[in-house]
């Protein structure tokens, strides 16, 4: 939103309609306090009906969403019928790779935050840990010691470490995800319950690459750990998804990480860091099923994003042709 309003355009945001306080009311008043100018800035609440309206108005030049892949793909369908410039942010099943030369206490640190960092729901989770055969049993029981000790409760009540999530069916999918998962073969080593909105964290072992934790975005606090014996078997595993988002490599070698990270297509690459990282200052995006590259962040992306590139050409007078 700031960059589009900072390249001269007027903004309409619409919101989740789950989100509309957090997610639309609360900038409309930070942009008016700043002082953005009345109109220039504007919150339209509502439902798909509502989006499908905005993108398919003739005055709307640019759509930039942030959503789930699925609603990502009606958006640009929509947008291609009238060929407005669609940038689309979108999901992502994002691994991360641990290599048998790092320390375990701390790699498990690494990925405890990576998954459970706001109960799991962000396109950039740690939502597959692929962890050599070495060392996965020894990772996976100390990744499940250190989130059970984890307070779970209403952050504006406790010091918890994770809050609810967002509605029921988002709870009842992430349950539904790790009971046919532990169906389909994986070990439950901790979590797998909730009380209300607010699910446990949850660390499942041995998971099948089949498995619906493993094939598909769980936006919630469970970490399904996987093991592999060779770089190969890594490689096929981290790129066997139709989401391209972020890559964290844990690593003793910091140059092995990065031919590692050569072979595998991901927007966002993290050697010896968990897959949540971004800056403002940075291109973000991913490929595949996670969007169309990177669009937002970084003074280039933003401007190509955001405005229109004209031709002008200058002469003091008339030429002279030989036709």
């Amino acid at each position: 939103m700031a960059p589009a309003l900072a390249l001269g355009n007027a903004v309409i945001l619409k919101p989740d309609p789950r989100t509309a306080i957090c997610g639309g009311a609360v900038f409309a008043e930070i942009f008016a306090a700043a002082g953005v100018p009345e109109g220039a800035f504007q919150v339209l609440p509502g439902g798909a009906d509502v989006g499908e309206a905005l993108i398919t108005a003739p005055e709307t030049r640019v759509i930039a969403f942030t959503g789930s892949t699925k609603a990502g793909r009606a958006v640009g369908a929509l947008a291609g019928q009238t060929l407005t410039r669609a940038h689309l942010e979108l999901g992502g099943n994002s691994a991360l790779i641990v290599l048998p030369d790092v320390d375990v206490e701390k790699a498990t640190s690494v990925g405890a935050w990576g998954t459970f960092l706001h109960s799991g729901q962000i396109c950039m989770a740690t939502s597959r840990h692929l962890v050599h055969e070495s060392i996965a049993d020894e990772y996976a029981a100390g990744l499940a010691a250190r989130v059970e000790k984890l307070p779970v409760g209403d952050p504006y009540r406790d010091q918890v470490a994770l809050g609810p999530l967002i509605d029921a069916g988002q709870r009842d999918r992430v349950h539904d995800l790790v009971t046919s998962s532990v169906s389909g073969g994986a070990e439950l080593l901790t979590g797998g319950s909730f009380d209300g909105l607010l699910y446990r964290p949850t660390v499942l072992n041995h998971v099948p690459v089949q498995a619906p934790a493993h094939q598909q975005e769980i936006f919630g606090p469970v970490a399904p750990v996987t093991s592999f014996s060779s770089v190969d078997e890594v490689v096929a595993l981290a790129a066997d998804s139709e989401y391209g988002l972020s890559l964290g490599i844990l690593t003793g070698d910091v140059y092995a990480g990065l031919q590692l990270a050569e072979r595998i297509p991901s927007g966002l690459v993290h050697i010896n860091d968990q897959t949540v990282n971004d800056e403002a200052v940075a291109p973000f995006g991913g490929v595949g099923a996670s969007g169309t590259g990177s669009r937002h962040g970084g003074p280039a992306a933003n401007i190509e994003a955001f405005t229109e590139t004209q031709w002008v050409t200058l002469r003091g007078d008339l030429p002279a042709y030989p036709f």
